[in-house]
């Protein structure tokens, strides 16, 4: 076990955390260069961090190699310019660490770690799983809870024995449940960042004390989401509230079908990433095309 002692939490972010997509060529293969301008886009729109190969990213049908190139991509593309949370969840423990490892190494600043999925693991199971991840990789870990995707919820009562870690610095509560996250948030040491990963209602959590949100709408409108959250860190309601039902439809429409089925379709629309997607991922629907077609429009950027 590494002696985490003497380590401090440093991963302190705030604002929109993109969980950035894995752009792909029409035969599946990732496109490299598309990435790269995805990176500059979000540099330039004002995104506060990168969230490398999560759900949204097709974590699931990357090889393992891809998946750390892919992360490692990130990092060197950055050279320090924008944070870079690295996806390295896993159902198994031992695979968890490796992909850590592997982002350490990279260079990412921190790792993104989702509960474990189909294994379906008691709390005292996702502590253990947690903990040894942590003990094992010299860089910050953020956890990551989203029961509507994994089967199993990670309670409030357990993060909080989980934040005793020097190591563990924050969590993506991707519950939708504003009043469970306000909970975490007063309750938790002062060092720990409460993320949201549900853009619907992430502004209504930062602006209770949350560090900010972790977010697919970002993809497409990256501008107005770091907008959102410096309104809403910012503690101005009413800019929040003005924002935030001028995107509501975007934000309902970017999950009519499994993400990131949406949003890919979403970014090829707006001509920044062809039209690949992995099985067992399909494109986007024909009935529900015009109607995101709609939604991007009404809200749409300058750049």
């Amino acid at each position: 076990m590494t002696d985490t002692s003497s380590l401090t939490k440093t991963f302190d972010v705030n604002g929109s955390i993109v969980a950035l997509v894995t752009p792909m060529l029409a035969d599946g293969q990732i496109d490299w260069a598309a990435l790269e301008a995805l990176l500059e886009w979000h540099l330039a729109s004002g995104t506060a961090a990168i969230g490398a190969v999560g759900t949204t990213g097709e974590s699931a049908t990357l090889t393992v190699p891809e998946h750390c190139e892919v992360i490692s991509f990130c990092a060197q593309w950055s050279k320090g310019r924008i944070p870079i949370l690295a996806g390295t969840g896993a159902n198994s423990t031992q695979e968890a660490i490796e992909l850590s490892l592997a982002a350490a190494d990279a260079g990412a600043d921190a790792c993104l770690s989702v509960t474990p999925y189909y294994n379906k693991p008691t709390q005292a199971g996702m502590i253990a799983h947690f903990r040894a991840i942590a003990d094992a990789v010299s860089i910050p870990q953020v956890l990551y809870n989203v029961p509507g995707r994994t089967s199993v919820d990670l309670t409030n009562d357990s993060a909080l024995v989980l934040f005793e870690h020097p190591r563990i610095c924050a969590i993506k509560d991707a519950t939708g449940d504003v009043a469970r996250g306000v909970d975490l948030i007063r309750r938790a040491p002062k060092l720990i960042n409460v993320y949201s990963g549900d853009d619907p209602t992430a502004a209504q959590l930062i602006l209770q004390g949350g560090a900010g949100n972790i977010s697919v709408t970002a993809n497409v409108i990256p501008q107005t989401m770091a907008q959102l959250c410096r309104a809403a860190l910012a503690g101005n309601a009413n800019e929040v509230a003005a924002i935030g039902e001028r995107i509501a439809g975007l934000n309902k429409a970017l999950f009519w079908e499994s993400n990131p089925i949406p949003v890919k379709w979403a970014l090829t629309y707006l001509g920044r990433i062809g039209a690949g997607i992995r099985l067992p991922l399909t494109p986007l629907s024909e009935q529900y095309q015009a109607g995101l077609t709609a939604a991007l429009d009404a809200c749409k950027e300058n750049s």
